[in-house]
This record gives C-alpha cells, sequence and structure tokens, in this order.
C-alpha cells in the first residue's frame, strides 16, 4: 500500500494551489512605488567596433529618467566568471572581460550597447530607437574550428587568440590510450555534434532593482535559481556593495533549466541604476530578447573513438571536443565541458583507459553555459552512440554489447577520477528490459511495416554525477564558490516548524518533498512544516539549486539541522520525564522512556523550550532552532537505461516517437510522483533536442533561430505516454538520506535513445546508416535514406 507520508509517499505538491489558482508571485509580479522601466538597446550585428554613441536625442525624449553607456559603468567591475579551467600544460584559461554594457566592441548580436529607463516601458523602446550608434561592422566568427586558425577573426584584440583553454584529461593516461589503441582488435571512431539549445523556461528573466537612499540597501529581485550566489558575485566582483548592503530575491520562478544559475548582465544594471536613478528600476525579458541574451545550451563537435579487444570488451576510449563558449565566459561554462564531462566519459562500462581533449573557443555567438545535465548529456551522447555504432560494425546485439561491458562490482574507480559508491546497471537493463517489452518489438516492428511505416528501436544507457562536490575538491578543479549546502530549522512554540534553506525552487516541489523528509525524521504531520527560500535576506548563506542537488545536499543539511534540534529536544524530553537522556526514544510525534509507558507530546517538549518553567537550564539554553552547513564527501551517481521505438516515414522522413521507457536508479527516493514527474519533464527535453531543436547562425553571426517561428519547441503531440520506473534502487552511501538525485536523468538518457531508434529503423529498411546529428528533423532523416 502507498504511504499517506512521509519519505516515500506521493504527497501532492503544495505549491501546486497557488501556482493552479493564479495566486503564485513571480517576479513580472513585482511592481515596486515609483519603478521605472528600463529597455536595452542591442546589437543588430555579430561583431564590430563602437565608434560613437549619440544620445542626445534620446535623452530629450518623453518620459527619459537616463540613458546609460559604458561610460557610465567606468571603475564598476565586469560580469564574473564562477571557474577557472587549467589547460593540459598547467596555464589558466584565457579570461577575457565582460562589460555590463559593450565597451570598444560588440561581439554578439543581442549584447547590450546601452540602456533607457523611462517612465514607461514604451517610452524606453521609443528613446532606444532614437540613440544613434556608430559601428563599423568587422567579420565575424562562428565556426569553431575556423575561430582557431591563424587568420581568424578575434573575438578579444587583447588576446592572442579565441583559444579558451585547450584541456587534456587524464594527461597521463594519454600514451597509455595511444598504445591500447594500437593493440586493439577493433576500433570504431565516430564525429557527431550535440547541438546548440535554448533554453525557454516558462517564465523569461526578469529584475527589478531598488535603493533605499536612508540605509544605503540595495535590493535584487530576479528570476534566479541560487540568489546567495548572485549575492555574492554581483555585491564582491561586480558593484562592491558590501552583502550585508545587498538582498536578492527570487521569488516564484517559473521554469530554469540552468539558465538561471548565472549572474546576468542586467542583474548588475538594474541594481545599479536604481541607485543612480534613486527609484526603482524595472526590466522583463521579451521572448525574442532571452533567445539572444539568455546564456544557450551545448554545442559541442566531437570524435570519439573506442577501442575493443577481439572478445569485444572494451579497452580504451578516446575523445577530442570543440567547446563553444560564445563571446564571453558565462558564470559556470569553463567546468560544462571538462569537469562536468570528462569525468563521466566512462559511463556505465568498464573501460581501463580513457583520455579526453576539449579545446574551448570564443566565437561571435551568445555565451553558452549549463543547460539540464550540463556536460553529462554530452558525454552520455558521445559514448552510448559509439557503442550502437561499434555493435553495428561488430554484427553483435548492441544491448548484449552493453551487458558485457557492465561496471558489476561497487565501489568502482573510474579511470577518469571518480568513484562510482553505488549502482546495478544489469538490474536496471532487466527492469527495462521488462517493461519496454523488448521481446515484443519484432511484432510491433511487422505491425508497422504492414502500414508503410519503418519502425526502430533505440536502447542505451546513462550515468550522471549529481550534487558536485565536495567543496575542497571543486576548489582543486577550479571552482571559485563553495559547494555546500545550508539549512535552518526554527521550531515555533506550539511544535510547528519553519526551514530556511540555501537551496531554490523553480519547479522542483521542495515545499512538498523537504517536509517530508522532516516529518519522517520527528513523526508529525508535513502540514506542520514550512519551507522558507529565495530570500537572502532570511535565509542562510547556499549554493541553490542546480546539478540534481536540492535533496542530496540541501535535503542533508536539513537532516543535519533537524537531528540537532531532536537531540536538543531530547534533553528537554527527559528532564520532562526525569528518565536519562539515553533511554529517551522519539516517535510518531511523541518522546518516551524506554521499555516503560511514559511519554511526553512533541508540543509539550517545544512548549517548554518557549515557556522554559520547568527547564534544565544548567545545561541548555531555551529556544529550538538550529543551523547546519552540509558539504557532500563525493558526488551521488543516479543510473538507469532507457529505450524508444519510433515510426519514420518513408516518403517524408517523419519520426513519430511510439514508445519510451525510462528505468532509473535514483537511490531512496523521497516523493515518487514528483520523482516521475521530474523524468517525465527531462524526457521531454530531450526529445526535443533529438527532433526538433536547434540554435542556428549564419556565417555573419546572424541568430537565424530568434523566436519560436524558426526554433521548434516540442509540445504535446510530439510525445507519447512514458513508461517510468525508479524501482531499482541502490542507495548512496555518503548522504544521511541515501538520495542520490533524478531532475536531470531524462534529459541525459533520452537523445541517445531517439537517434539510435531512427538509425535502427533506417537500418531496417537496408540503409547504410550509422548515424544522424540531431536535430532529426524530416529533412535530415530523408536525406539519410537517399
Amino acid at each position: 500500500m502507498p504511504k499517506d507520508g512521509g519519505i516515500g509517499a506521493s504527497s501532492k505538491r503544495r505549491e501546486d494551489v497557488r501556482f493552479l489558482t493564479g495566486e503564485g508571485n513571480y517576479t513580472d509580479d513585482i511592481n515596486l512605488r515609483g519603478q521605472a522601466h528600463v529597455f536595452f538597446l542591442r546589437s543588430d550585428i555579430a561583431h564590430g567596433t563602437i565608434n560613437s554613441i549619440d544620445t542626445a536625442a534620446a535623452e530629450g525624449m518623453p518620459g527619459v529618467v537616463k540613458v546609460f553607456t559604458s561610460k557610465d559603468f567606468e571603475g564598476v567591475g565586469g560580469m564574473p566568471c564562477g571557474w577557472q579551467v587549467t589547460d593540459k600544460h598547467g596555464d589558466p584559461m584565457q579570461e577575457p572581460g565582460h562589460p555590463i554594457l559593450a565597451t570598444g566592441k560588440v561581439r554578439h548580436v543581442g549584447e547590450p550597447i546601452a540602456a533607457v529607463v523611462a517612465e514607461t516601458l514604451e517610452q524606453a523602446r521609443d528613446a532606444a530607437e532614437a540613440i544613434d550608434v556608430d559601428i563599423s561592422e568587422l567579420p565575424a566568427v562562428v565556426d569553431m574550428k575556423a575561430a582557431l586558425k591563424a587568420d581568424a577573426p578575434k573575438v578579444h584584440d587583447e588576446l592572442p587568440g579565441n583559444l579558451c583553454y585547450d584541456w587534456g584529461f587524464v594527461e597521463e593516461n594519454k600514451a597509455a590510450v595511444e598504445e591500447a589503441f594500437q593493440n586493439a582488435a577493433h576500433v570504431t571512431t565516430l564525429e557527431l555534434r550535440n547541438n546548440r539549445l535554448v533554453a525557454n523556461p516558462m517564465e523569461p528573466r526578469v529584475a527589478v532593482g531598488d535603493f533605499a537612499r536612508g540605509t544605503g540597501d540595495h535590493t535584487l529581485y530576479t528570476t534566479s535559481q541560487n540568489p546567495h550566489v548572485i549575492r555574492l558575485l554581483m555585491g564582491a566582483f561586480v558593484l562592491g556593495i558590501p552583502e550585508h548592503k545587498l538582498r536578492v530575491v527570487a521569488p516564484d520562478v517559473g521554469g530554469g533549466f540552468g539558465t538561471k544559475i548565472f549572474h546576468y548582465q542586467e542583474e548588475a544594471f538594474v541594481t545599479f541604476a536604481a541607485k543612480a536613478c534613486n527609484r526603482p528600476v524595472k526590466w522583463t525579458s521579451s521572448r525574442s530578447e532571452a533567445f539572444m541574451s539568455d546564456a544557450h545550451g551545448r554545442d559541442h563537435v566531437t570524435t570519439i573513438q573506442l577501442a575493443l579487444d577481439a572478445d569485444n570488451n572494451f579497452t580504451a576510449l578516446r575523445t577530442d571536443t570543440h567547446a563553444n563558449m560564445g563571446a564571453y565566459l558565462s558564470t559556470f561554462a569553463p567546468s560544462v565541458p571538462t569537469w562536468l564531462h570528462g569525468t563521466l566519459m566512462a559511463g556505465n562500462y568498464r573501460t581501463p583507459l580513457i583520455y579526453v581533449n576539449v579545446k574551448a573557443v570564443f566565437t561571435n555567438t551568445v555565451p553558452v553555459d549549463a543547460y539540464r545535465g550540463a556536460g553529462r548529456p554530452e558525454a552520455t551522447f558521445q559514448l552510448e552512440r559509439v557503442i550502437d555504432k561499434a555493435a553495428i560494425e561488430l554484427g553483435v546485439d548492441a544491448v548484449a554489447l552493453r551487458r558485457q561491458n557492465f561496471i558489476t562490482e561497487f565501489p568502482y574507480a573510474t579511470p577518469v577520477a571518480v568513484e562510482y559508491d553505488t549502482g546495478d546497471y544489469v538490474a536496471t537493463m532487466d527492469k527495462l528490459t521488462e517493461i519496454a517489452d523488448l521481446a515484443g518489438f519484432d511484432a510491433r516492428r511487422k505491425a508497422s511495416e504492414a502500414r508503410g511505416k519503418l519502425r526502430g528501436l533505440g536502447v542505451n544507457c546513462y550515468i550522471e554525477a549529481c550534487g558536485i562536490a565536495p567543496s575542497n575538491l571543486v576548489g582543486q578543479l577550479g571552482a571559485r564558490a563553495g559547494l555546500f549546502e545550508s539549512a535552518t530549522v526554527r521550531v515555533n512554540a506550539t511544535g510547528g516548524l519553519v526551514v530556511m534553506t540555501g537551496s531554490h525552487s523553480h519547479g522542483q516541489g521542495h515545499e512538498t518533498a523537504f517536509p517530508q523528509v522532516i516529518a519522517e525524521m520527528i513523526g508529525i504531520d508535513e502540514s506542520m512544516i514550512e519551507i522558507v527560500h529565495g530570500d537572502t535576506a532570511n535565509t542562510p548563506m547556499g549554493m541553490g539549486t542546480y546539478g540534481s542537488r536540492s535533496i542530496a545536499v540541501g535535503g542533508s543539511a536539513m537532516v543535519r539541522a533537524t537531528e540537532k534540534i531532536i537531540a536538543k529536544a531530547k534533553k528537554i524530553a527527559s528532564h520532562l520525564l526525569e528518565a536519562s537522556e539515553n533511554d529517551i526514544e522519539l516517535k510518531d510525534g511523541a518522546f518516551s522512556v524506554a521499555g516503560t509507558d511514559k511519554s511526553v507530546a512533541w508540543g509539550d517538549v517545544t512548549l517548554a523550550a518557549y515557556v522554559p518553567h520547568n527547564y534544565p537550564l544548567e545545561d541548555i539554553e531555551p529556544g529550538l532552532e538550529e543551523t547546519a552547513f552540509y558539504d557532500p564527501s563525493n558526488f551521488t551517481y543516479p543510473s538507469g537505461a532507457y529505450a524508444c521505438e519510433v515510426e519514420v516515414d518513408r516518403d517524408t522522413g517523419q519520426v513519430t516517437i511510439e514508445r519510451f521507457a525510462a528505468a532509473d536508479d535514483f537511490g531512496n527516493i523521497i516523493n515518487p510522483m514528483i520523482v516521475s514527474g521530474q523524468v517525465h519533464g527531462g524526457i521531454a527535453q530531450g526529445i526535443g533536442q533529438a527532433l526538433l531543436e536547434n540554435c542556428a547562425y549564419d556565417e555573419n553571426g546572424q541568430l537565424l533561430s530568434a523566436s519560436y517561428m524558426d526554433y521548434a519547441m516540442p509540445r504535446a503531440y510530439d510525445m507519447p505516454f512514458f513508461d517510468v520506473d525508479h524501482s531499482c534502487q541502490t542507495p548512496c552511501t555518503h548522504n544521511p538520506l541515501g538520495v542520490k538525485g533524478c531532475g536531470e536523468a531524462g534529459a541525459i538518457g533520452s537523445p541517445p535513445a531517439v537517434v539510435g531508434a531512427v538509425v535502427n529503423a533506417l537500418r531496417s529498411a537496408g540503409k547504410d546508416v550509422t548515424h544522424i546529428d540531431m536535430p532529426l528533423s524530416p529533412s535530415r532523416v530523408w536525406a539519410a535514406m537517399q
């Protein structure tokens, strides 16, 4: 029977009441008294020298409060990068400046050149059109390999070239890898592209700046996944505001997918402008602005090689990747193709030797950073696609080839510097075989062929690293921030709890799942627990939400803080019950003396903490509030196996997904319903990447897919019903909940399954196809069939 509450129960999401009834409080719902509006004049060319900016006409237009250009920001810091990568020669990456408003040059379409603050948005927009900007256009560079040529246009004149870094990992493996390839019985080589994506969360970005002249306090309301990090970066490195004078508030946020992790120019601008104008300043992104100002995702080109021995065992793997950084380094961009990608190249398999090379390249395009999965989808796509191609070349079953090479003993230290603590890849593949009815595929293929359609099956595995940690390790790898999480648990006199967390929710259901954990620990109803997040003024310093870290890291901090609460409450209970503290047990919301019927209710103990008439004052102080910071000792390693079945129209190349199944191992599950929803959403995004989405530039750096007219987003009719299972559970061994994280899995495991299915369909018709680059549009599939 399903549980009614606590850990393992499918408790309904309490936050959905306000979301579904229009009572949510999103950033664009925040309108401050006397606020002005800002409109950014953005570059419509990709690369050029700014000769002059004449704002005189704009300044005289109705409603204009102030016009800003880069000269207003002299002495102000540029946008900081939060991760430094050291290249294979031991040199730090090239790190160009990133101004709030373009200085000297423009480097991508959409870069802000000037900003108009006016009484209304319409007045600001009209005035921006009156600004006269003289720009001498320069040749743009968009293609990464072309950007590395000696005669390529330089995105940043002060740098010797467009190479950000040339990273090799693990460098000491390189010679052994070369030898393994020379001795291999078979080598499979595959070149592929991981297409550039735009995140497109439901809510575009918004920023509202406010300044209280009487106190000198700044407030920024913003659509952010980690308000404390925004406060740290913007206060310390950009605007020079002491943290105690800067409050960052991220209220309800409608989706993030990674694109709202980063500190953006618009946030710094409205905070700066609010003080300069002595009034609140608000910016709301239009959807077209989002396409050219939100950080993009993916955009890797990779050559991957897999070496096998005569028995088809994997012996070595090597990759060569070009990763697009865009025109500037976004907050965490350098880490995505390196430490979040190279460390996962072992996948689920025993591969003794691995070498990964990544060249990060500057181009005249929007900056690229983390997008759902961030490095792990790229690693999985490369690895799973080359295994499929190897199976074709060897004439063996692709699932059997995977099973033969699975890691089966744990803990397992990979050759790419991480150690998987638990997993059972055989079990997830067995479960997938069952729920996807792989045995019935041949019959379904014949039925499709009878209707004139080609049917294909794609099966693959994935592993990812979640809860990025520990801080001392990631610090050695170049992270410029800690990656702990925090929680403060405040117990009220009547027994209810308020939990203040450094994690942030932008769709994950924290207000439902977090109380389930604490309710289970104490034995009280979940309704007695309130979660507070998203405001640096009333939450402890935390690192926010990304990388499926909320429950594994943020939840663990709550557990540690609650353990402190329970320990203190036991002292009070032992005094009330006149018993030894060691004999006190907490169960079902009551403290009892072991082996007796003596007990005292949770609420009576909490009341005694605040009304200490009968209280062990000589031992402990009144009150019941505790804080904990949790820094994990390792990543967590969710894993799974996915299967996709497609039908392909012979005449048009149109792909229809007919079936999709996912068997995941997320360790212990807090709320199965929320987990299933997270997987559904991830699969939908992965299918979107595989079939539809593609952010495209022309050779001049013009963004060709800058609206929904040109950027194909997945719709309900593009999706089948998903068969999702997470009954295979190998608990994490190094966090108190045994959880692993589920938010990115679907987006990691689904793209190679879809591509594999389409390739399999075409091969069933005798087509000699081993790979098609995403997105698999009808025209690409049709061309492959020819």
